[in-house]
């Protein structure tokens, strides 16, 4: 990732904060590009049945939890889960029930059976991808998938909220905090 962070500056001693943050932000933009926040349509159907297996929904429910369930590297629009619901209905895989103004999505038996049958669900597999084989420049194993991109996304957004609402001293402290991490990580990096 040599020369991504360019926010003038770079890492050295006596970084101010502000090509900090820049830095940050720089970061968690590569991370997105390369993660991501689209899925494909088979597992927002999946993330779907399997959520639904566990207790009924309504729409907004199952994108807050697929968000909270991947760590937030994945948040599927309304435009992508309304539509998975509806086809799930067609298929007779689920039933709705409107209460309250909201419509409430629930597991027929054979969706169920679907659920079953479509294995587990999308973010518990992102753990086993580097087990997976894959072709490409890191052979059998992709650096973007994972628990590194989720921790460094994690980690640029509490550095983004301490810029935002913290105090003058606070973003002090999350500054030695970060170049201090910076210094661990890449002391990992050096040892044989």
């Amino acid at each position: 990732m040599s020369g991504t962070f360019t926010g003038g500056g770079g890492w050295g001693a006596g970084m101010n904060p502000d090509n900090l943050w820049q830095a940050f932000d720089q970061l968690r933009s590569q991370f997105e590009k390369k993660v991501g926040t689209r899925m494909g349509r088979g597992d927002v159907r999946s993330a779907v049945l399997a959520l639904l297996a566990e207790k009924p929904m309504h729409g907004y429910q199952i994108i807050r939890e697929i968000e909270e369930r991947s760590g937030g590297s994945w948040k599927p629009s309304a435009g992508s889960v309304y539509p998975t619901l509806q086809l799930l209905a067609d298929e007779g895989l689920i039933t709705s029930e409107e209460s309250n103004g909201r419509k409430t999505y629930a597991l027929t038996e054979e969706g169920k059976a679907a659920a079953e049958e479509a294995g587990p669900a999308p973010w518990d597999t992102e753990s086993d991808s580097t087990s997976k084989s894959r072709s490409g420049p890191f052979g059998g194993h992709n650096p973007w998938d994972g628990e590194l991109p989720k921790a460094g996304m994690a980690l640029a957004q509490a550095a983004a909220q301490v810029r935002r609402t913290g105090t003058p001293e606070q973003i002090k402290e999350a500054v030695t905090v970060l170049e201090d991490a910076r210094r661990k990580l890449y002391s990992i990096l050096a040892q044989d």
